[in-house]
């Protein structure tokens, strides 16, 4: 099977509608201009810087959240399949590109703008994919290393009017993938082997220098990246939900900056996103707004709303905003309606019979010497450096702690209601709560540890 062949694998365009969602999550939020603050600071997932300037800023650690920047990423999966089956890898990310417009000069020349009539400068993004391929016995011979390299790029156009021209420049990428094989203890049901499959991939870039802004160091990084795999011949083990004969080597699976999950058994898409096993995109959405958090007839309804000269500018923004715009107002009434009271079946998410050993109702969490759980009081001290800027209004308010829970990396955090909050009752009947590191909390009562 060629590269281009993995896209008829059972599973694979599922994966790839999730994946594009993946990918453009969070590129440009309503109301979609350039302007709006919200829109300032971008690329919050997946985000490989290279390695240079990473180390430079700190970002090296290996929790599994993709929000935490770096310049590596690692996806352990597990499957199983016969000798001969080859392992098919596309990894894909945005690659920036810079637009600036350029005002034309009496003397026929040009000068860089911020802005010429309605052309604006923006970094806009390129979709990107590369892909890889190795057989299950080249990787038991050993590590396969695939050198890749994406090659900057410039070009310009004329604005209309001759008031001048747009720039877009694109700088060149260099990263690497490495996959991995090691055969795991027992076998699947089938008689096929079961295999640990690694994959790291890097930011293998050089520049820019360490003291260069996080903005301008974005030229360089691959974003929302994330890795779509398969192996024909072969299946894949959900690491969520593994078989009793897959636990242990299940359990033995590390992942940084990224996490498999199945789409049926075939396909594997690593996701710096945390997802559950077969994620789907629902089929009443008319189109990606940018924001697979949001509520589909919300955010629309709310961008018609938008003023003329607000539409404006967020066309001018970026052809993707323009494109949202232009689906929205095609919206009809039924189509809206398609949104709107749509039901499904919730799935809880934590299964008491699956982890035992985890009960946020009864846990507790040592916080300077004394024992807080379920029921205690504490004083909420957020972290001046790192936190939700809404948290640091709640610095001295005291709350009641609701849950101990403990997230993907084992961190514990402390769910919370505030003491003095009017909705503090209608908060706890449908569990909206506050969520503190234990360390930003002084306990007002509890046991000594």
């Amino acid at each position: 099977m060629d590269a281009n062949g993995i896209d008829a694998v059972p599973g694979f365009r599922a994966a790839l509608a999730v994946a594009d969602a993946v990918l453009y999550e969070g590129y440009l939020l309503y109301p979609y201009r350039r302007s709006s603050p919200k829109n300032q600071v971008r690329w919050q997932f997946g985000v490989l810087l290279p390695e240079p300037w990473a180390r430079a800023h700190g970002l090296d650690g290996g929790g599994v959240a993709g929000s935490a920047e770096s310049w590596w990423q690692r996806t352990e999966c597990l499957l199983t399949a016969p000798g001969d089956a080859v392992v098919h890898g596309r990894l894909r990310f945005l690659h920036l590109r810079r637009r600036t417009p350029e005002e034309r000069l009496p003397d026929g020349g040009h000068r860089k703008a911020d802005r010429v009539g309605e052309a604006l400068s923006f970094d806009e993004a390129v979709p990107r994919e590369l892909d890889v391929r190795a057989s299950v016995a080249e990787l038991l011979a050993g590590d396969k290393l695939f050198d890749l390299r994406v090659p900057g790029f410039e070009t310009v156009a004329p604005l209309p009017g001759a008031a001048g021209r747009t720039r877009w420049r694109e700088w060149p990428l260099h990263a690497r993938a490495t996959l991995s094989l090691t055969p795991c203890a027992g076998s699947a049901p089938d008689g096929n082997a079961l295999f640990k499959l690694r994959v790291r991939i890097e930011n293998a870039g050089q520049e820019p220098s360490p003291e260069t802004p996080r903005e301008e160091a974005l030229r360089h990084a691959l974003i929302a990246c994330h890795t779509l795999l398969t192996v024909p011949g072969g299946r894949f083990v959900s690491l969520l939900e593994p078989p009793a004969w897959a636990e242990t080597a299940a359990s033995d699976c590390a992942n940084a900056h990224t996490y498999p999950v199945l789409s049926g058994d075939r396909v594997v898409l690593s996701s710096p996103i945390l997802l559950y096993d077969n994620p789907r995109v629902a089929p009443e959405s008319p189109g990606d707004l940018h924001d697979a958090a949001e509520i589909d007839e919300i955010l629309s309804l709310r961008t018609l709303t938008l003023t003329d000269a607000e539409k404006r500018e967020a066309r001018a923004t970026d052809p993707r905003a323009a494109a949202i715009l232009d689906r929205v107002e095609a919206m009809t009434p039924e189509d809206l309606a398609r949104l709107h009271g749509t039901t499904r079946p919730a799935e809880p998410w934590w299964h008491p019979e699956a982890d035992a050993s985890v009960s946020p109702a009864t846990d507790s969490v040592d916080v300077g010497g004394t024992r807080v759980r379920k029921g205690s009081r504490v004083r909420l001290r957020p972290r001046l450096r790192g936190s939700d800027p809404q948290d640091m209004f709640l610095d001295g308010r005291t709350a009641l702690v609701e849950a101990v829970l403990l997230d993907v990396d084992g961190a514990r955090h402390l769910a919370v209601t505030l003491e003095d909050d009017p909705a503090a009752e209608l908060n706890q009947w449908y569990g909206r709560y506050r969520y503190f590191a234990p360390e930003e909390t002084e306990p007002l009562d509890g046991e000594p540890v």
